[in-house]
């Protein structure tokens, strides 16, 4: 098969090869994989900021693709798989539902498990949720890490219609909160330093734009759009830079749901805010299997369509690489399709 090996923490360490084709093992199901997205984390990988890789490796975390054979021990008539199906397998496979624990996210695709640039790959059948009908294979690569991300967010502040939601940027999980937020009937106000992308927001639904360029002081516009109230959700995807204005930004009872750290890990924080106005502070790394087949019935419910800002060839891997490491220029996913 034709498969795409990072060699070592680089940028452009990238080869296109020809390996065998994998054999799916006890419990698992050979996909045909036909598209990949990119997260940040796979370029934390690629740099060294996020361990556990060994190489050579086959990259990137998410993938769609198509069952076309099954290992020992799968019942397939009793998991609803049948040959030809178009599905999605989870980021972390071993993590079914429930709680977070070091055992359930040992095993991570694209990090300690074979990736999704390659044309087949071996995962556990237990790991697979369909890809809507009315999706592409493309966009339901955007699933896996992006969309369960969004969704534990939603989910995290109970949102209902008249909830406040402010959004940092307009990356892929950004994009897709603010598609929930508005499937849920919540309010949402989203920052960004380009006209332009939040001009692309406020088509898909966006209440209120602030260019954190022109109004640095986003966190007061956020105040002054409410007022006074804060923000009942504020999804924290930048982290040091941010961090404190976002705790202002926040209503009383609000919630602030950390997922980067783009700018930094080591924000310096007053507790006194998170105390009087009773914050919840809640980190997340994706999600269970049972979060991204949920997250995918609600966007199958919603007619949702992820936004795919631009499509790589595999050839050109490095390129889509570079891209997402610049920062700042892509509007929901960069995906990569073969």
């Amino acid at each position: 098969m034709k498969a795409v090996q990072f060699t070592s923490n680089s940028l452009t360490a990238f080869r296109l090869t020809e390996l065998p084709d994998p054999k799916p093992g006890h419990g698992e199901v050979l996909l045909r994989l036909h598209a990949a997205t990119l997260n940040y984390a796979d370029v934390a990988v690629a740099t060294g900021a996020f361990p556990g890789a060994t190489f050579p490796m086959i990259p990137v975390a998410d993938g769609a693709g198509e069952v076309v054979a099954f290992g020992e021990g799968v019942d397939a008539t009793a998991l609803g798989l049948a040959a030809g199906d178009r599905v999605v397998p989870h980021f972390m496979p071993g993590w079914q539902d429930g709680a977070m624990t070091p055992r359930n996210v040992a095993a991570m695709r694209g990090i300690t498990l074979p990736g999704s640039l390659a044309d087949y790959v071996a995962v556990p059948a237990s790991s697979l949720v369909a890809l809507p009908p009315h999706l592409d294979f493309v966009q339901g690569a955007a699933l896996p890490i992006a969309a369960t991300t969004a969704w534990n967010a939603v989910r995290s502040a109970s949102l209902r219609p008249g909830s406040v939601v402010v959004l940092l940027g307009t990356g892929g999980v950004s994009i897709f909160a603010l598609q929930f937020a508005k499937a849920s009937g919540a309010t949402v106000i989203i920052a960004s330093s380009s006209d332009e992308k939040l001009e692309r927001a406020r088509q898909l639904g966006a209440d209120h734009l602030i260019n954190y360029r022109a109004t640095p002081a986003w966190d007061e516009q956020v105040l002054k759009l409410t007022g006074g109230r804060g923000a009942d959700l504020v999804v924290e995807t930048v982290g040091e830079a941010s961090f404190t204005r976002s705790i202002n930004a926040a209503a009383m009872g609000g919630t602030i749901f950390t997922i980067g750290f783009v700018t930094g890990t080591a924000a310096s924080i007053n507790l006194l805010p998170i105390i009087v106005k009773a914050l919840r502070i809640v980190g997340n790394s994706t999600g269970s299997v049972a979060d991204l087949a949920a997250a995918t019935r609600a966007i199958a419910a919603h007619r949702i369509v992820p936004v795919i800002d631009r499509v790589f060839g595999i050839a050109d891997t490095a390129a889509a690489y570079a891209e997402l490491s610049a920062g700042g220029r892509h509007f929901g996913k960069i995906a990569i399709a073969h």
